[in-house]
């Protein structure tokens, strides 16, 4: 049985697509870009957005009953990898203990023109 995860401390879906689906024994975040639920704009720098994008993922989870530490896969998303030492710097203060698993990606563009995008992969 799948449930749509729905919170107002990320930002909302505006397609077809949830904030996240629990599955139960997993949950999955949608794709978090680095909005501020309650303006709707982005920060500048890409350890402001990569703060913001983890943050959302954060409520997302919470709003399933879990936590950071219930996260065992995590995917980054860079506009451009070169930016990949800083966002790794404001990732790593997320977690603690053993890390998610993690892939990193530079793509061509994403919405809105982010920075970032991260979505994760939690277990109960």
């Amino acid at each position: 049985m799948k449930k749509a995860i729905s919170t107002d401390k990320a930002p909302a879906a505006i397609g077809p697509y949830s904030q996240g689906i629990d599955g139960g024994s997993i949950v999955i975040t949608s794709g978090q870009l680095p909005l501020d639920p309650a303006t709707g704009a982005f920060p500048e720098t890409i350890e402001e957005q990569t703060r913001q994008s983890l943050t959302n993922c954060k409520a997302v989870l919470e709003a399933a009953g879990l936590t950071m530490a219930d996260v065992i896969k995590t995917t980054v998303f860079l506009s451009d990898m070169n930016n990949f030492a800083a966002m790794n710097g404001v990732y790593a203060t997320f977690f603690e203990g053993a890390c998610p698993a993690r892939s990193a990606v530079e793509v061509a563009r994403l919405p809105k023109d982010a920075l970032v995008e991260i979505e994760c992969i939690a277990v109960r």
